[in-house]
């Protein structure tokens, strides 16, 4: 797949890419602390009818990447560097609808903090841009989400003569951890506070 499709497929649909080559600045922790598969969510979770992947430790591509945004520059968002470990799992929905993703990732001191501001950052340059005649857009629908521990984001792929693709993001931290769950549009926000809660569960 090419890398701009992926890219949107990823934001769309929250499914994982394979881990690239990272510099040594990223690699050098990345064994440092041993991933807590416990934190992520289970398929009951989600819901009915979905069923999870096995989950997978190491270091993931960073969830707020976007190199087919003119405005993203990596090198901008120095946080990533700073993570020690990392686990993800991916769901897939029965009826082969769009997938959910769930990150959870452990920051060096001080680090988690600044991750959040990244991501800030990266909503900001990228709040909306053309990819392959698609444009894609992200708003903050609740910055203080949860009572202030995390932010719900809305993702949005508009297509010329098809139906918008909608992804909710729900970023989460507590202390040096950072959990993001992606979620594809179930048209129901009671569902996706219901997720979001237990997510923050999880994290303990």
């Amino acid at each position: 797949m090419p890398a701009v499709l992926l890219a949107l497929a990823v934001m769309a649909a929250g499914c994982h890419r394979s881990e690239p080559d990272v510099g040594p600045d990223e690699r050098h922790a990345a064994t440092a602390e041993r991933a807590d598969s416990s934190m992520l969510l289970g398929a009951g979770d989600l819901g009915s009818g979905w069923h999870e992947d096995e989950a997978r430790t190491g270091l993931p591509p960073w969830p707020w990447e976007q190199d087919s945004c003119p405005n993203y520059q990596s090198s901008d968002y120095p946080a990533k560097s700073h993570r020690r470990a990392a686990v993800q799992r991916s769901y897939r929905p029965s009826d082969g609808s769009s997938p959910a993703h769930h990150v959870v990732e452990t920051y060096e001191p001080g680090w988690a903090e600044r991750n959040v501001d990244d991501v800030r950052q990266v909503l900001l340059r990228c709040a909306s841009y053309l990819v392959l005649g698609s444009q894609v857009s992200f708003d903050v629908v609740d910055p203080h989400y949860l009572e202030g521990v995390g932010m719900l984001i809305r993702g949005r792929i508009a297509h010329a003569e098809l139906p918008d693709t909608v992804t909710y993001v729900v970023l989460l931290r507590r202390g040096e951890t950072v959990s993001t769950v992606r979620l594809p549009d179930s048209g129901s926000q009671a569902a996706v506070d219901a997720i979001a809660a237990k997510a923050v569960a999880r994290l303990g």
